[in-house]
């Protein structure tokens, strides 16, 4: 049926159709063009009564194939369907269990093959699965890993996968990992009522200034010195007053006398004295601190009072007595950094540092920095504050070891945390405060590459976006891993229906993608950009896809490949509501009833 060559330009060769006939069935087929020994692969893409257009995807050399093209067909080249031996070298080994290729499920094209993906070149690059509501995303995901996990030989024992899950769908998808013999799936939950697993925690003094930038909302980099103070000052609130008396009172006598001199009202002045000493105050400078001059003795309190003039007449004495508590040459030093406190401990230095840097002088300054203090104070007093709740120092390195240790204390490959049960904003927070404190780790160690880690981040397009934090902090931890995460062994999955939502930076990083249903304009556009090796016309299939097949493309896989993907066992709990079960069952219905009268006329209407 394949008869001369008529044309090849790019990567497309058209040739003559012998047998006039067009059939639907060869069109993803592979042909293999022979000529002086080399062997070229084109995908036939298109047919009609006269020509055959393909698309050459790559060739063989030492019979090895290789994507993409060095030498392409001649006239006189000899053409053929693909046989079998060179159908595996494009799907991949054939294998569920291989110690390099990982099963994903069957081709849509050739009937029987498997289609796997290298390991290495899949997890070790950051990847992408796109698809619609419905389209099989969640599905793909728990059967990538059931086919990970559940494997009899080559499991690997010493992965760390951490799943962020948003709507709670895979607990029990992975489960089942846990009855395997050597692999375990450990649940961390944001459900503090009936909680299934450990529910997250997050030591506070891991937090530094990026972290508390995100967790307390900050809109201005004007606000990092703030927080920068205050994790400075926590020190302060952690020791014995005896050993941090010093330090407090040269830091509370700077802000009295800021407001003595800040050429406020008396009453103003008063007040505000009155304010911090009531919130802040040592054995040494306080309310009731005595002021003994010649023949009296009084208390500050009492030392401000106004009289008759309007006027605060102990003023300078009370300047005096505070001046003796000034050190300019004291301050803190690294070696007071505090290694455990509590967030309560962080809103006292946050506190004391409003105090210390002379806001109370300015409305808008104070106004702009005590918002920070504002929301610390409604996380610890919130529902939200049991996620920060812990009792004791734990080494960082400690920490991840735990997260990573299941609950009978063996070796967790998987951590699965479930996002369910907080809102989007701090859903965001903690996923990022997290990746950063993995990809902190990795960096850290001597070894580079030492500490392997996949973060998945499901509805990824909610977390991984343009956001403020380039203006505030200077980087989005998410773009920093895609660009610098790969050499320290970090790896970003993201599964979103929305690429046209994701940062950019992020998904323009991404070697390796999976794409099932799509529909959307814009989504499409990006998926063609990102796809130029890939035929139009597969690309316009992705909007008549049945859910569970996807388009396979990337460094992992040797050639764009249409999979049919296993179902998962057991399956996530990502299924849509049935309306109709829903609708028609049968019901008991009774109504309420406020009074005689409301009853009777019910009665009457339910016999009418």
């Amino acid at each position: 049926m394949f008869g001369k060559i008529l044309s090849v330009v790019d990567e497309k060769i058209v040739l003559e159709n012998l047998s006039r006939k067009v059939e639907s069935t060869l069109i993803g087929v592979h042909v293999v063009f022979e000529s002086n020994g080399n062997r070229v692969v084109s995908e036939i893409i298109s047919m009609s009564i006269d020509t055959i257009e393909c698309i050459m995807v790559g060739e063989f050399l030492d019979n090895k194939f290789f994507s993409g093209i060095i030498h392409k067909p001649t006239n006189d080249s000899k053409v053929r369907i693909i046989n079998k031996n060179e159908v595996i070298s494009l799907v991949g080994n054939q294998s569920i269990s291989s110690s390099s290729d990982l099963y994903f499920g069957k081709s849509m094209i050739y009937d029987g093959f498997n289609v796997s993906a290298n390991i290495d070149n899949f997890f070790s690059n950051h990847f992408a699965i796109i698809g619609n509501t419905g389209s099989g995303k969640s599905s793909f995901v728990a059967r990538m890993f059931q086919n990970l996990f559940y494997r009899k030989e080559n499991i690997p024992l010493n992965a760390n996968i951490v799943l962020f899950d948003v709507y709670g769908e895979y607990h029990y998808a992975l489960d089942r990992i846990n009855q395997t013999k050597k692999c375990r799936c450990k649940s961390l939950t944001s459900d503090t009522k009936f909680p299934k697993g450990d529910v997250i925690k997050i030591p506070p003094y891991y937090l530094e200034v990026d972290d508390l930038a995100l967790l307390l909302n900050a809109d201005s980099p004007s606000q990092l010195s703030i927080i920068e103070k205050a994790l400075r000052l926590v020190y302060l609130f952690t020791e014995e007053e005896e050993k941090v008396i010093n330090h407090k009172n040269n830091i509370i006598a700077k802000a009295l006398l800021d407001i003595l001199t800040s050429g406020k009202s008396s009453t103003q002045i008063r007040d505000q004295i009155i304010a911090v000493l009531t919130s802040f105050y040592t054995k040494d400078i306080n309310l009731e601190s005595q002021i003994i001059q010649p023949g009296y003795i009084r208390t500050l309190r009492q030392c401000l009072n106004i009289d008759s003039t309007g006027k605060i007449n102990a003023i300078s004495l009370v300047i005096e007595f505070i001046e003796r508590f000034v050190n300019e040459e004291l301050g803190l030093n690294k070696s007071m950094k505090p290694k455990y406190y509590t967030l309560k401990d962080l809103y006292n230095s946050f506190e004391f540092t409003l105090i210390s840097e002379g806001v109370l002088k300015s409305d808008k300054v104070y106004d702009q920095n005590n918002v920070l203090k504002v929301r610390l104070d409604s996380i610890i007093n919130g529902e939200y504050g049991v996620y920060f709740d812990v009792d004791k120092y734990i080494p960082k390195s400690d920490y991840i070891n735990q997260i990573f240790t299941s609950s009978t204390g063996e070796k967790a490959q998987i951590v699965n945390f479930n996002l369910n049960y907080i809102d989007e904003r701090f859903a965001k927070v903690l996923t990022k405060i997290y990746s950063k404190i993995f990809f902190d780790y990795a960096i850290s160690l001597e070894s580079r590459g030492g500490f392997p880690v996949q973060i998945i981040l499901e509805e990824a397009h909610r977390y991984v976006q343009v956001d403020n934090d380039i203006n505030v902090i200077g980087y989005n931890i998410f773009d920093r891993i895609t660009k610098e995460g790969r050499k320290y062994g970090v790896i970003l999955g993201l599964i979103t229906q929305r690429p046209s939502e994701l940062s950019n930076t992020a998904l323009s990083q991404c070697s390796n993608y999976v794409i099932l249903r799509m529909f959307h304009p814009n989504d499409l556009t990006i998926i063609k950009n990102i796809s130029h090796s890939i035929a139009e016309a597969n690309v316009d299939k992705l909007k008549t896809l049945r859910p569970g097949v996807a388009l396979c493309f990337g460094n992992a896989f040797n050639i764009p490949v249409f999979v049919k993907i296993d179902m998962p066992d057991p399956s996530p709990n990502s299924s849509n509501a049935h309306i109709v079960n829903e609708w028609f069952k049968s019901v008991n219905f009774t109504p309420v009833i406020n009074n005689d009268v409301e009853k009777n006329e019910v009665e009457e209407d339910l016999l009418h």
